[in-house]
């Protein structure tokens, strides 16, 4: 009887060790926040540590609501996130394609200062912001929240290097048959950069929805108060309610873990396709 051997790898199977190992550490934080959110409050405070709650307190959920207007805060999570997206997303694709595909006066200077401001770090533009926010009375406002998050210098470099992997006999096609660079880009272009598109979007949910520095800076009503606010107000000065804390961040996290399940194959292929051409 033939029995086929396969040869073991030393260095594969190292690299799948410390994979898995970075993996485990990875998702420890996440096990521990999920455990937390079911423990009493002397359980999430014992000394020793008590990894596994007695019994699973679904109460921690309710104060969530009850105690801290958690329900007001994530439909102001959702709303913010959904204005800045499809903001992002629009203005995004429309810079990406006409850097990519038009040729105008300055374009090549003026795509040098988008990539400027992706080389800045973020925090140096808060004071900016702040004082025109102050300027057009929009502090703790919505629009002072949502309208500087409207553009991504990011997103307009990740769309344009999709667009310019287009072929270019699409868009001399259809200049043929008579289409101009509207019709162009919202008829022939937008469709095919889908897959940028939906890998720009989930990032820019990413963002809008984790956000912490600017809503806490812009916002100081807890009626308008977002999620990642929320969350960080609730650390008493004093006395913490961990097991509500964890529990509000499990239920922040679980839109995000869904997002991901249902569109990991579309993020995964707008990735790849978008670094395929400089």
């Amino acid at each position: 009887m033939n029995t086929t051997r396969f040869p073991i790898n030393p260095g594969r199977i190292l690299v799948h060790v410390v994979l898995i190992t970075i993996s485990a550490v990875m998702v420890v934080p996440f096990v521990w926040m999920v455990l937390t959110a079911f423990k009493s409050m002397s359980e999430a405070t014992a000394i020793p540590v008590q990894i596994f709650p007695s019994q699973l307190r679904w109460e921690n959920f309710l104060t969530l609501f009850n105690s801290f207007n958690f329900g007001n805060m994530y439909l102001n999570s959702m709303v913010s996130t959904l204005l800045r997206v499809t903001a992002q997303v629009s203005f995004c694709a429309m810079a990406g394609y006409a850097f990519a595909r038009l040729r105008f006066p300055g374009r090549d200077m003026l795509f040098a200062i988008v990539l400027s401001v992706m080389m800045v770090p973020p925090v140096l533009y808060i004071i900016p912001k702040f004082l025109l926010m102050t300027q057009l009375g929009w502090v703790n406002t919505l629009q002072g929240f949502v309208v500087p998050g409207f553009t991504s210098a990011f997103g307009t470099f990740l769309l344009r290097q999709f667009f310019k992997s287009l072929p270019n006999e699409l868009a001399e096609a259809a200049k043929l048959d008579g289409c101009g660079p509207f019709r162009t880009f919202f008829w022939i272009m937008l469709p095919l950069a889908k897959p940028g598109i939906v890998a720009f979007g989930i990032f820019s949910i990413l963002w809008s929805w984790n956000e912490l520095l600017w809503p806490l800076i812009i916002l100081n009503s807890p009626d308008k108060m977002t999620l990642s606010v929320g969350l960080a107000t609730m650390e008493g000065e004093y006395v913490s309610n961990y097991p509500a804390m964890m529990a509000g961040a499990v239920l922040a996290v679980l839109p995000m873990i869904a997002m991901f399940f249902f569109f990991q194959r579309q993020f995964i292929e707008g990735i790849a396709l978008t670094g395929s051409k400089g």
